[in-house]
């Protein structure tokens, strides 16, 4: 008799197994909203496939660093990562145009819903499809989504920021991609790359002056522990792509690929706007209550005009001036 149990059980376990399994990485806290929905977007491509297909979300770089991981895709492996335009722009240059300093407002979205919009169109875009297929087919990334809005960057110092000047000769985190490093250049500091993990104690021990973060950041990493000034440049809008190995999604039935990207959109789009409407400002509150100081009277203008630069030094301000033409012929 428990033989036969335990063979039914058995029996059972392997009838339930998924047949594909991805390990999704991020490096955000458990308690930022990302979470919550890469959770919701496993649960919706679990239950849609009948349990064919499970997602394992893993926060706080529990997989490893970001760069490890997205060598890990390169090679195959089934794991997949929350990054950035200016990451897969090391790999395809004019496609980290998005994480450059201001391209939400050079293309001219000011609202929650026109930068979905906008959003939309790029990834309709010829130029946009082109840079897609070449990181899918020549260095084997598949970007499922990059509808998800992380919310504006802003400088995080122990020392008020309003224009470029004010940024010269402070250290500030920022990841290691030229695109994010141009960026931070352009606009007048002196950019450190430093892991996600290791900023405050960075920030705590000199090795740099500050840092450009969202404010769900510095609420969920303590980090108003260790600045004491928010000065809302807004310079990043910070566009998220979520990738896979392009060998990994190759392996679903096309039914399953079309579930995966379908959900990954739609939990992107639904925390985005939630987070652009609401929890920003949510978490900028909670960081006044730590002690942070918001420095509002910025000078938007002399940030953009610096900004630029960064685009001409990378060699992509072509880049910009096409999709800027393409959306706004659609």
């Amino acid at each position: 008799m428990l033989v036969a149990v335990v063979l039914v059980l058995t029996f059972v376990t392997l009838i339930a197994a998924p047949k594909y399994v991805l390990k999704f990485n991020h490096v955000l806290a458990a308690g930022e909203p990302y979470h919550a929905a890469f959770l919701k977007w496993a649960k919706a491509v679990e239950e849609r496939t009948n349990g064919d297909v499970k997602i394992e979300v893993y926060h706080s770089a529990q997989l490893g660093v970001e760069e490890d991981i997205l060598e890990q895709i390169r090679r195959g492996a089934p794991v997949g990562q929350n990054t950035d335009s200016a990451r897969m722009g090391m790999y395809v240059p004019p496609i980290g145009v998005m994480n450059i300093a201001y391209f939400i407002d050079f293309m001219g979205a000011k609202t929650p819903e026109e930068v979905i919009q906008v959003l939309q169109k790029v990834k309709g875009s010829p130029s946009m499809r082109k840079w897609l297929d070449e990181l899918e087919n020549k260095f084997g990334f598949k970007v499922l989504s990059f509808y998800w809005v992380q919310g504006y960057r802003h400088f995080f110092t122990n020392k008020p920021i309003r224009t470029p000047a004010d940024l010269s000769g402070l250290r500030i985190r920022t990841p290691p991609s030229p695109a994010w490093q141009e960026s931070i250049r352009a606009l007048g500091a002196q950019p450190v790359a430093i892991a996600f993990g290791e900023i405050y104690q960075a920030i705590q021990t000199k090795a740099c002056d500050g840092a450009e973060l969202t404010y769900a950041n510095i609420y969920n990493g303590s980090l108003y522990e260790v600045v004491k000034f928010a000065s809302e440049t807004g310079h990043i809008l910070l566009i998220n792509f979520e990738v896979v190995s392009s060998k990994w999604f190759r392996s679903l039935p096309p039914e399953y690929q079309k579930i995966v990207e379908e959900e990954c959109d739609k939990a992107g789009i639904e925390v985005s706007l939630r987070i652009m409407k609401e929890l920003s400002e949510d978490f900028k509150k909670k960081c006044i209550e730590k002690g942070i100081t918001v420095i509002t009277d910025v000078n938007k203008a002399a940030f953009m005009e610096a900004a630029k630069q960064a685009y001409i030094k990378l060699g992509i301000m072509d880049a910009l001036e096409q999709l800027m033409k393409e959306v706004k012929g659609m």
